[in-house]
């Protein structure tokens, strides 16, 4: 071979053997931009240009920031990916009577359960899972495990107690988490939507409330068919979502940093100072990337021009939060001078906060505490907000006889470390294409417009997703 030849060779051999390295970057720059070139021109960010980070929660909190869904292009592609019932998802319903009766009723249902309860259910619930694991002899080995799935049945079984007051049969786990992880497929661009999935869900909810409702009364504005949507939304798609995707963020947090974790299995660290590791892990990792609302009215500002009514605000989380900014330090939340400031994990009180957000710390830790007492966690992956990986781990029992040594334990997490960067590229490029395929099927579909245009009784206005 020519001295050409072995320098193509060799330049060709090191661009391949870098891929992990460069392509999942260009392919996540390359869906942004087709992104925004299909979905219309962006609207208005926050924190940006226009709405800085100071005025991000006067600006998110006024009353004028209400609109949820009409107007935006954006609700197109969120109510494809949450369909069916989006248009009964307290997330998405405008506000008014019907918003104020669905979200009273989640309310009363979260309610329902003290925190002793709570406690008690969710530690109930975890330990089934575990158990599940090696059911034969749990502490005989190491567990490799993807946390995010690991997790999803723990809050498919908690939810279902909360709404119906009863234990979840096994099948309708199995109904839940597939709906569940049919959503943040999608949501992910790692998957398409499986609407059969979805369907068979609803089909047992409108069953259960046909022969056996839950003992809260759902919304009287909502008829038995919409009323088995907003079950489905809020509590089997949006909750076992969000917390599994939460404890995912969490267990590999620890995983990852390990002498945060040994202070835990060390039993040295005070009371609260695993809250203040999930605290910290919502700080670094938050679990919503960007919120849109639509102003009803303009929303004025002192020393700047205001905000047009009809304007599309993109309230980015992780931006706001500088998540990723500064190292990962529980501590740095006993002071109120390192304390952050910008901290929304919940979003803002002023407007739709998140409802869950009175007990999602307390029953994320008795998740953790349920966990870290049969388990040491040991991960090599790669931990982005996103995570679509879903959090490779491996569970190390702190009982019984673990198979393999330490020696055998570094081979599996430098596996795990080489395996979760190679598996980055064919994903990225996966999550192109049907990422793209979705942002424009959803805008062909256009759920949200032709459903405010019916219900309107004529053309949906059109506001596209920014000014």
């Amino acid at each position: 071979m020519s001295p050409t030849g072995w320098l193509i060779t060799g330049a060709a051999v090191i661009l391949v053997a870098g891929l992990p390295y460069w392509l999942p970057s260009v392919v996540i720059a390359l869906r942004v931009r087709i992104f925004a070139w299909v979905g219309g021109e962006e609207g208005i960010r926050a924190p940006g240009r226009e709405v800085p980070a100071e005025e991000f929660k006067k600006v998110y909190g006024h009353p004028a920031a209400n609109g949820r869904s009409r107007g935006a292009a954006l609700s197109d592609l969120f109510w494809y990916w949450l369909s069916p019932g989006p248009e009964v998802h307290q997330e998405h319903l405008e506000p008014g009577p019907r918003y104020d009766d669905v979200a009273r009723t989640t309310r009363q249902i979260l309610a329902g359960l003290s925190r002793e309860q709570w406690t008690e259910l969710v530690g109930r619930c975890t330990r089934r899972v575990l158990d599940e694991l090696d059911s034969d002899d749990v502490d005989a080995r190491v567990h490799g495990v993807r946390l995010r799935d690991l997790m999803m049945p723990v809050w498919a079984e908690v939810y279902y107690e909360v709404v119906f007051r009863a234990p979840c049969p096994h099948h309708v786990r199995d109904l839940i988490t597939g709906n569940a992880n049919d959503v943040i497929s999608a949501l992910k661009c790692t998957g398409l939507r499986h609407m059969d999935r979805r369907a068979r869900l609803t089909a047992h909810l409108r069953d259960r409330l046909a022969h056996d409702p839950p003992p809260v009364p759902l919304p009287s504005t909502l008829s038995r068919r919409e009323q088995a949507y907003y079950l489905q939304g809020t509590f089997f798609n949006t909750a076992v979502v969000q917390m599994s995707e939460a404890m995912a963020h969490l267990l590999l947090a620890l995983a990852t940093h390990r002498p945060v974790q040994d202070r835990l299995l060390a039993g040295e660290a005070d009371p609260g100072f695993l809250d203040r590791v999930i605290d910290e892990t919502l700080q670094h990792f938050p679990l919503f990337g960007v919120a849109h609302r639509i102003t009803s009215g303009e929303i004025p500002r002192d020393g700047r021009d205001p905000i047009p009514a009809g304007s599309v605000l993109l309230f980015n989380y992780p931006e706001y939060q500088g998540s990723g900014g500064a190292p990962f330090d529980p501590d740095r939340w006993l002071d109120p001078d390192t304390k952050p400031s910008a901290y929304i994990p919940f979003g803002v009180t002023a407007n739709r906060p998140c409802p869950a957000r009175g007990f999602a710390v307390l029953t994320m830790r008795v998740a953790a505490e349920e966990t870290l007492r049969r388990f040491r966690l040991e991960s090599s992956a790669e931990h982005t907000r996103s995570l679509p990986s879903r959090g490779p781990c491996l569970l190390v029992p702190r009982t019984g006889t673990a198979a393999g040594s330490a020696g055998s334990l570094r081979t599996r997490l430098a596996v795990m470390r080489l395996a979760d960067r190679w598996a980055a590229v064919p994903r990225s490029l996966v999550q192109l294409v049907l990422g793209s395929y979705m942002v424009w099927d959803a805008r062909r579909q256009g759920l949200c417009r032709n459903h405010f245009a019916a219900s309107s009784g004529g053309s949906a206005p059109s506001v596209a997703a920014g000014r």
